[in-house]
């Protein structure tokens, strides 16, 4: 016979281990002033940026308009306009494979353009770097390509914050994309509507006092309000909320009520736990967190539910067992399921959060907290409240039986 482990002993102190975890969460919110709120959920100039040193640049000054197309792999100059004919001029990067034999050959097609080498004419054209910076249309203002060398040095996000703070104070908040070999980064300047001068502060020459001139490509730029950014915090909530809404009436439909109100507060608790975490942390709360919370509601339930259902199972061949015995048996029968699914997921977690950075390691570690908060909250909190309902509804029962008296 499996050894059946006594989880009800410890439903009580766990109750209040869990109380103390979210009192913990909601003074750390009200503490640090609520969370540190990533690029996702703040109002004002939004702009992404690639540290890549300035290739080349051009200027047209001949007839018609010449504009200026950028696919990675070719540059393509387009000239139209009344009195000139509509043209094409494609540079494929497979036949002009320097910077030099690409501007000699556009500045030789291309009547009424010109081109300005900033780097070494041997620099590799599959190493140019797209840059949404200025306008596509060409005229007499120069329009520059960056490239990124293979093999570039890092660029730490703290080197970019700090560079950042200096001149902005708290009013920017900056996130690393993709691999540190890219240096890419998002940077989010506030704005509180009263002072919209965010899109007209010189981010990118602030960043040029640090790290060098023409070493900072804008690859796109874009403006949020506040109002829209209220509504994407809104959002998050309600999300959120229509989540356990709907688990609660999944719950309820395939188990008693009491299961659905347990199954309900277990990822309340993991929600409150993640809260906790993350404020006292200061782990930046944006979109990707908001994902990771989300994808843990949905382990939290699955666990879950799997556990209910050796609950039901276990009651339905002992119906006359005590409520306590048929927990602690269906849980203990459960455990080995719950270790070894646990620990075959947080083998992949823990390689994300080992092999990553940025966005990607945070939401790696919200992941491993949340899974371990999951678990616990599957055997002592929806589990306890199960019991805790059974115990009620059985006391409340005894008192409503009739007490007979001697006749």
């Amino acid at each position: 016979m499996k050894r059946i482990i006594r989880f009800s002993k410890i439903f009580i102190p766990a109750a209040l281990f869990s109380l103390i975890l979210i009192a913990a969460g909601i003074t750390g919110y009200i503490y640090n002033g609520g969370f540190n709120l990533g690029v996702d959920f703040q109002a004002g100039l939004l702009q992404e940026l690639q540290f890549a040193p300035k290739a080349f640049s051009i200027t047209y000054s001949g007839s018609g308009n010449a504009s200026v197309q950028y696919d990675k792999q070719a540059i393509s100059i387009v000239i139209t306009g009344s009195g000139s004919p509509n043209e094409v001029f494609n540079f494929n990067f497979d036949s002009f494979k320097t910077l030099g034999a690409l501007t000699e050959a556009m500045q030789t097609q291309v009547s009424g353009l010109a081109a300005e080498l900033s780097a070494s004419k041997e620099i590799k054209t599959e190493w140019l770097v797209e840059s949404a910076e200025g306008t596509p249309q060409l005229s007499a203002s120069p329009y520059s390509f960056h490239y990124l060398e293979p093999g570039s040095s890092a660029i730490e996000i703290s080197e970019v914050r700090d560079a950042l703070t200096v001149v902005y104070g708290s009013a920017v908040a900056v996130q690393e994309l993709g691999e540190k070999s890219e240096r890419r980064f998002m940077i989010r300047l506030q704005d509180d509507e009263k002072n919209n001068e965010t899109n007209k502060m010189p981010l990118k020459a602030a960043l040029e006092a640090k790290f060098g001139k023409d070493s900072v490509a804008i690859t796109s730029s874009d403006y949020v309000g506040s109002r829209f950014s209220r509504q994407l915090q809104e959002q998050a909530w309600i999300l959120m909320t229509l989540t356990m809404i709907l688990i609660l009436v999944y719950a309820s439909i395939r188990f008693k009520p009491q299961f659905a109100i347990g199954a309900v507060l277990a990822i309340a608790h993991d929600a409150f736990v993640m809260v906790a975490f993350i404020v006292w942390t200061r782990m930046e709360f944006n979109t990707t967190t908001i994902a990771a919370i989300l994808t843990i509601l949905g382990y939290s339930i699955n666990d879950t539910i799997v556990v209910f259902d050796r609950i039901r199972e276990t009651r339905k061949f002992n119906p006359d067992d005590d409520f306590r015995n048929v927990l602690d048996r269906a849980l203990s029968e459960t455990l080995a399921r719950t270790i070894i699914t646990t620990f075959t997921t947080m083998l992949a977690v823990f390689s994300l959060y080992i092999f990553t950075s940025g966005s990607m390691k945070d939401f790696a570690l919200a992941l491993i907290v949340g899974m371990l908060s999951g678990v616990y909250s599957t055997i002592f909190v929806a589990s306890g409240w199960t019991l805790f309902w059974e115990r009620h509804i059985k006391s409340k029962n005894k008192k409503a039986l009739p007490v007979q008296t001697a006749s």
